[in-house]
């Protein structure tokens, strides 16, 4: 059986990491079987999660853990798309995961209240006397990757202008369809929901969420998603719960 490393349910999600969220919804749409260990990023072969173990073999990344799974068990993840439908498909998903994604990081970790909410959590099981010093540095490295990101070079109102941009080419593309690219989920949509409910989720208050929740049909989208892939999980976002 498949073993998936991720960080675990937190933050309102049934997943902290949009990348884990990604892989395990793609396992779920494979139909493969699994069970879920909590982990470091320490942990993993790159460094960072997911990584998955399958009989033996470990595999980091989510991109590679997709490209696993097609190749060892002949699963298309994007089956029902034509070849310019799946290079739109690749296209949405680097812009989700290269830029889209960073508003969610500068969102969690450089506003100081989401920060001190979420983030700061990581490290209460470290040593009292380290435990200040792990956090200041974690939260300068993410900074920093933020700032060679590109969003965090600007002021705080054009980064979410930025992200906003990508939100609305993802709701034109998904318009009334079910899924972005049709009736039937692809590889991308297990990208695209990870994110955005990493962004939904009210467990923080941010601008960003502020913006998203402007996208009718992408609010929707994460609802219809998260009832199919994780039915058992109580989602709820303010809008529903008001």
């Amino acid at each position: 059986m498949i073993t998936l490393y991720g960080f675990g349910p937190g933050f309102g999600l049934p997943e902290i990491s949009p990348f884990v969220s990604k892989t395990e919804v793609q396992l779920k749409m494979a139909g493969l079987s699994y069970r879920k260990e909590r982990a470091k990023p320490t942990a993993s072969p790159k460094g960072q999660l997911p990584f998955i173990d399958d009989a033996g073999e470990s595999i980091a990344d989510s991109t590679f853990i997709r490209a696993h799974i097609e190749a060892k068990y002949g699963f298309d993840f994007d089956a029902p798309l034509s070849l310019q439908a799946r290079a739109q498909a690749w296209a949405f998903e680097r812009m989700i995961e290269h830029h889209l994604y960073w508003a969610l990081v500068g969102a969690r970790w450089i506003d100081p209240e989401n920060f001190a909410k979420g983030p700061t959590h990581f490290f209460d099981a470290a040593p009292e006397h380290l435990r200040e010093k792990l956090r200041e540095d974690a939260q300068f490295r993410v900074a920093e990757n933020y700032l060679l990101s590109g969003l965090g070079r600007h002021a705080p109102d054009e980064d979410i202008d930025l992200a906003v941009r990508s939100l609305f080419a993802l709701s034109v593309q998904l318009g009334d369809k079910p899924f972005l690219m049709g009736d039937a989920p692809c590889g991308t949509d297990a990208t695209a929901f990870g994110t955005l409910a990493g962004i939904l989720t009210p467990f923080f208050t941010s601008q960003l969420r502020q913006r998203a929740e402007q996208f009718g049909n992408l609010t929707a989208y994460v609802d219809r998603m998260m009832l199919q892939y994780y039915p058992d999980f109580a989602w709820t976002p303010l809008r529903q719960a008001a």
